[in-house]
């Protein structure tokens, strides 16, 4: 049955019965219920919600509860999804619903809501991205009463309808107007259709009397620009009716319509990295500021969106380690990198101006030198803050700054200082400071101190990078172009936020991924993993602090390896490489499911296997060596490795410490090589923490411990291999992303996008499609089996297509770097026999990005590199030397430079132009107004055909 409630015991109250109908198809052992803000809806206690109770209705199942209130009832309320206990399995998307009963309501009417639910899909037109930046059309309309007056009395013929729908996409200045098959309605003429008001919050109401006869009314919104020309939505006509057997007739009505149809949206934009900007201004490398250039690059080039690389500190090593912008000292801090030391004053000295100036000569390199730019920046902005600290640090903008991020700037500046000090960012090695309390911050960055200075030049620096971050974010916004920020999935072990929140992180290990499309022996990335667990106590306050600074600057961002938030691949912290890992959480595999299938030999197949012939076929007549330095022979003709290399990290230290290491000189690398693949010669990996239990190797069939097996044990441990990685997991990893991703994306109002590139469990992309979130697909990786290379034209709404990334070549160096790939794309993909050029010319790029455009996906987003490839003038660089990260090498250095700055980038009509068509032409959303045609003196990229094919 049906649950009631009543806002107030006292009987004076009119009461009126609230009448919700849902159509909503459940699983078995599932139902839906209301939480409101008000004591009748639980007052957001969902086990104290409203029940629901299915009725069939034609070919749908529509979910009905009754409730009485007052008639002067309003709240706010969602649908949930619960199971037997009510224990909430999923909710709707988007903001809570806004319910104000239309006036004139008496006791003891019966006001019918008729809701749909909330797609997340839906849902993200509301978030920042959209409703601030892209479309930010309501801005200005005049905000009307929620609730409107009947402009008549009724009598028992008459029923009341309101109706309500949501246009987040709505064009400036324009008008909703609802026109359907009666009289009130218009006859279907728009000019004549019943005019709604604009309440808030992207809505729109309105209200009509009805007459019973005139049931069922079939009608549909229409959208009137100020121009005077009207747009009926999409789809079937809508269409309401009444029951009129019903012995409680619904006297209101009101229909809650959800989003007007209308096509999907689509938009284009542009990624590159800050620190690949080149300007007129930089010093070496890109700068916040530079962004206003590149926004005005975009827009002129059709993009409504900018996508960068993290922008957080990572001064951890202090060297060009430190360029990897994923392995963050501060997830809160901005790099002070990317300062322009410039607009750090108005009365920079004459002499301070010379060195700026004489710097932007020397660091004006091919390639970013990370070490040069980042000490010059500081040396410089030391001088400008030893000038005017006093003025900048009383001043009231800084003190509001320093207020409203002193929770992560006091103890960053501590971190920094304590870091040079200590001249390491391991705060194990800190003495007395390496455990973190407040006390002890408190004395740190006291004034009375003679390193104050120190500590007050790190809040100096953050704050000049927030202003001048959030004068670019403002302008972008102004521009109407989303700046896209990126998530990273770790931090680095050695950080302000492993020192401060200990507990957050499982120090003992190491976050990576397993073997892909990237590295055949998986990734090691070094951060710890997160203790889920103790995140969860406070609900995920940390995450949600992160995602609550992002929002200051960013309208979207990418979730850094999402598949984390499923599941983690967690390595010991004694592993350099990314093989021998586990999924964490993940269900391993007991000693009882082997001992039932006769497998009783642990030790065999859980320790590396090695023998003498192995040996013999990897290290030839140096096995001998191999063996002398790093192995015991336990028994005849096997062996295991001596404890002082037993483990990977162990093996890198011995062969380059050993005495014996003049030995192998010359071989280093081949014995490393070596060495690690005798070691990772297993089939399973015992579990530190509990020794009955294992995990399947990755790839274990590649190994010769595999190899070596009887055939009963080869197939047991197939199939328990298939069982761990594919079907045993799907569930946990399910409720596991449903508990911590709600979290991230309720933070804020950011669109979220996720990087969903890898091994994908299956039940990845239906969290993802629930939730809301953006997928991402790059061509040349494709997410279906058996398939080489992605064909857009396919490609589902909710993605981000894109033909590369920062963390792959170039469109053009994966053209050219493989002959036969090159061959099979061009035959498959272009559909031609004929010989592809093997040289990316601007025609195979224009093909490539041409279908990337046309895709149905959300978003197109192109690398910088590859639109400027667009053109033959951009094309004289090595393509090599356009990539941006080496995932295989975990000591990349991060510092390619775009070769020609944005002021010549946007002196270039032609490539705007060309960028322009493209856009347009797939009709796909852009700001501004055209770019305009080429100057005469130069030409007009045109509209290229490969091989007869537009």
């Amino acid at each position: 049955m049906a649950s009631s409630g009543s806002t107030s015991g006292k009987k004076s109250l009119n009461t009126v019965t609230l009448l919700f109908k849902l159509p909503y198809y459940t699983q078995w052992g599932q139902s839906l219920l209301i939480a409101g803000s008000e004591p009748a809806l639980g007052s957001w206690n969902v086990k104290q919600g409203l029940s629901l109770t299915p009725v069939h209705q034609d070919n749908e199942l529509i979910w009905c509860g009754r409730v009485s209130v007052s008639a002067g009832f309003t709240c706010e309320y969602k649908y949930y999804v619960v199971d037997d206990n009510k224990n909430v399995l999923r909710w709707e998307a988007g903001e809570n619903r806004k319910l104000v009963l239309p006036e004139g309501v008496q006791e003891g009417d019966v006001i019918e809501i008729r809701d749909w639910w909330q797609d997340a899909s839906e849902a993200l037109f509301l978030r920042s991205a959209f409703k601030n930046v892209v479309f930010n059309a309501t801005e200005d309309v005049k905000k009307e009463p929620q609730s409107a007056s009947l402009n008549k009395s009724l009598d028992p013929e008459d029923i009341v309808v309101q109706f309500v729908i949501s246009c987040p996409r709505l064009e400036s200045g324009s008008t909703v107007v609802v026109t359907g098959s009666n009289p009130q309605l218009g006859r279907w003429q728009a000019q004549d259709g019943l005019k709604l008001s604009y309440v808030g919050d992207s809505l729109w109401k309105a209200i009509c009397v009805l007459r019973k006869s005139e049931f069922p009314v079939k009608y549909k919104y229409c959208q009137v620009s100020q121009a005077g020309n009207s747009s009926l939505e999409l789809g079937p006509n809508r269409e309401v009716d009444i029951d009129l057997s019903s012995p409680k007739q619904s006297r209101y009505v009101v229909l809650s319509d959800g989003a007007l149809r209308d096509a999907p949206w689509r938009g284009a934009g542009v990624a590159v990295p800050v620190f690949s900007i080149r300007s007129d201004e930089d010093l070496g490398v890109g700068e916040f500021l530079d962004l206003k250039l590149l926004v005005d690059w975009a827009v002129n080039s059709g993009f409504h969106l900018v996508q960068l690389l993290p922008i957080n500190d990572t001064s951890v090593n202090r060297m060009w380690w430190d360029s990897y912008p994923y392995s963050s000292l501060s997830v809160f801090a901005l790099h002070p990198l990317y300062l322009r030391v410039q607009a750090l004053s108005d009365a920079i000295p004459a002499d301070v101006k010379e060195e700026i100036q004489q710097a932007k000569k020397q660091l004006d390199k091919k390639d970013v030198d990370y070490e040069a730019s980042l000490s010059t920046k500081l040396s410089i902005a030391r001088k400008i803050f030893d000038l005017e600290k006093d003025k900048v640090l009383n001043s009231s903008s800084f003190k509001q700054f320093l207020s409203e991020n002193e929770e992560w700037l006091k103890p960053y500046a501590a971190f920094c200082f304590l870091r040079d000090f200590f001249e390491t960012s391991d705060h194990s090695q800190w003495g007395r400071f390496s455990q973190f309390s407040k006390e002890k911050l408190e004395k740190l960055i006291s004034e009375g101190t003679l390193h104050h200075d120190v500590i007050r030049f790190h809040y100096y620096v953050q704050y000049h990078l927030y202003m001048q971050l959030s004068e670019a974010a403002a302008y972008a916004r102004k521009k109407k172009v989303i700046l896209k920020g990126d998530l990273p999935i770790g931090v680095d072990r050695n950080s302000v936020d492993t020192w401060v929140y200990p507990t957050l992180f499982r120090m003992n290990t190491a976050t990576g991924a397993p073997p892909d499309y990237f590295d055949k022996n998986g990734q090691n990335w070094g951060f710890p993993t997160y203790n889920w667990e103790e995140m969860s106590k406070d609900n995920y306050g940390w995450w949600r602090a992160r995602l609550t600074q992002m929002a200051k600057y960013f309208t979207a961002y990418r979730i850094d390896h999402i598949l984390g938030f499923f599941r983690i691949w967690e390595l010991p912290d004694h592993a350099a490489t990314g093989l021998l890992g586990k999924f964490r959480p993940s269900i391993p595999l007991s000693q009882e499911e082997f001992l039932s299938e006769g497998l009783w030999d642990f030790n065999r197949m859980s320790r590396p296997y090695i023998r003498q012939e192995i040996l013999e076929e990897k290290f030839g007549s140096f096995w001998t060596v191999i063996a002398a330095n790093f192995l015991n022979e336990y028994q005849k003709h096997c062996y295991e490795f001596k404890e002082d290399c037993n483990t990977e990290k162990k093996i890198v230290a011995k062969i380059k410490t050993s005495p014996e290491k003049s030995l192998w000189l010359e071989k280093e690398n081949n014995i490393r090589r070596g060495l690690f693949d005798l070691l990772q010669n297993i089939v399973l990996i015992r579990d530190p923490e509990d020794s009955t239990k294992f995990y399947p190797r990755f790839n274990l069939e590649d190994t010769s411990s595999f190899r070596d097996l009887d055939e009963h044990s080869k197939n047991v441990l197939r199939r328990l291999y298939y069982d761990y990685y594919f079907a045993r997991q799907e569930n946990l990893w399910r409720q596991n992303a449903l508990k911590t991703l709600p979290v991230l994306l309720n933070s804020s109002d950011m669109l979220a996008c996720g990087e969903d590139l890898g091994l994908i469990p299956a039940c990845v992309h239906p969290v993802m499609q629930e939730l809301g979130l953006i997928g991402l697909r790059i061509q040349r990786m494709p997410s279906e089996p058996n398939t080489e290379f992605g064909i857009p034209s396919q490609y589902s709404y909710m993605t981000v297509c894109a033909p590369s990334c920062h963390d792959c070549s170039t469109l053009r160096a994966w053209w050219e770097e493989d002959e036969g790939r090159r061959s099979r794309f061009y035959k498959t993909v272009v559909g031609s026999d004929e010989e592809p050029p093997s040289r990316c010319t601007p025609e195979v790029v224009h093909f490539i990005v041409q279908q990337h455009f046309d895709a149905p996906s959300m978003w197109a987003i192109f690398p910088l590199q590859d639109l400027l490839a667009l053109k033959d003038k951009y094309t004289s660089r090595p393509a090599p030397e356009e990539t941006i990260n080496d995932p295989t090498n975990p000591r990349h250095y991060w510092r390619f430079r775009v070769h020609v700055t944005l002021e010549s980038l946007l002196a270039d009509k032609d490539i705007q132009a060309t960028i322009k068509d493209l856009v347009t032409s797939s009709g796909r959303s852009f700001p501004g107004k055209k770019v305009e045609g080429a100057d005469e003196s130069g030409e007009k990229l045109s509209k290229v055909q490969l091989n007869g094919k537009a």
